[in-house]
């Protein structure tokens, strides 16, 4: 075979026929069943204190110990994780993982679970991105966290061409190791009709996830659990809470059951009633509370019918009054 025939080779890109192409095992499509894929890389987005890092740490402790991801999502996938949390001191990160290890009853000493110490890793760095490939290609781990996003480069997130060399890269690491990367990422404080586009900086962040969650703060000390998949339907919202033992030990993300969510949607509303009908000094209609409270008719009907039931509230032609 003559030179110039190795060279023209050298010159091309590597092509396989389609049918030879490798098929996915029947069940693989998943890391974290419903949540994450195997080797997907997107984001985890929210805007500041909305538990973006305990739900990072959440599906990286499920990955290293094959426990349900938030105490319900399967893992598919298990095996060993490589963490890097750049904004917590070394023994913050190790007091969330021993919190979360004493919720599921598992030992922190026996996970499969790496955490990298560098004070500083700059993925835009060659210097750096070697010294991460060594360690991925050393490790072989099933998942990547990475958190925050904004720790991680000097870039201008709103550039597209700096953005999408970045996640150029991040692609190129997750094929050449068959891992998942989940990078924690921050939201801005416009609200958005897709959540995705709320990402701060360049719209090539959103574009570029196979899978992406983001948070959300309502009602208080609630949050709100959007997953969308590239390749998946995207399921309910899943609302969550921060949980802990009566001793502020053993906190962990918690999903609200639906009774939870319906008992305390209803008391407050029966609360603000009272205090409408209180402040009345007299009977009110049905009629004249829907318009005091700007609320949903049938949300209305079910706050009263309990109050009643509860004999804090009479009613009579003239309509409601509070008990005395």
């Amino acid at each position: 075979m003559s030179q110039d025939h190795h060279d023209h080779e050298d010159r091309e890109l590597p092509v396989v026929r389609a049918g030879e192409l490798p098929a996915l095992e029947p069940g693989a499509d998943w890391l974290v069943r419903d949540v994450w894929g195997q080797q997907a890389v997107g984001f985890c987005g929210g805007q500041p204190k909305c538990a973006k890092s305990w739900f990072g740490l959440d599906i990286a402790l499920s990955v290293a110990s094959g426990t349900p991801c938030l105490d319900r999502f399967a893992v598919d996938d298990p095996g060993p994780t490589l963490v890097y949390l750049a904004e917590d001191a070394l023994p913050r990160v190790r007091q969330r993982l021993s919190a979360l290890c004493t919720h599921r009853g598992l030992d922190l000493d026996a996970l499969n679970l790496d955490v990298i110490t560098a004070p500083v890793v700059r993925l835009d760095l060659e210097a750096d991105q070697m010294r991460l490939d060594a360690t991925l290609a050393r490790l072989r781990p099933k998942l990547l966290l990475l958190d925050p996003l904004v720790r991680l480069h000097r870039l201008d997130e709103d550039s597209s061409a700096d953005i999408s060399a970045l996640l150029g890269y991040l692609r190129e690491v997750q094929r050449r190791h068959a891992v998942a990367i989940l990078i924690v990422h921050h939201m801005g404080k416009r609200v958005r009709a897709h959540l995705g586009q709320a990402l701060r900086g360049s719209s090539d962040l959103h574009a570029f996830g196979d899978d992406n969650a983001y948070l959300t703060r309502h009602a208080g000390d609630r949050l709100r659990l959007t997953l969308e998949h590239r390749s998946a339907p995207a399921g309910e919202t899943i609302e969550l809470r921060l949980a802990a033992r009566p001793d502020g030990s053993a906190t962990h993300l918690e999903i609200v059951a639906a009774e939870t969510r319906a008992r305390d949607t209803a008391a407050p509303l029966a609360n603000t009633i009272l205090d409408v009908l209180r402040a009345a000094g007299t009977r009110l209609q049905r009629a004249d509370l829907r318009v005091r409270l700007r609320v949903n008719n049938e949300r209305l009907g079910d706050a009263l019918a309990e109050l009643e039931k509860a004999c804090r509230v009479t009613r009579s032609p003239d309509g409601y009054a509070p008990s005395t």
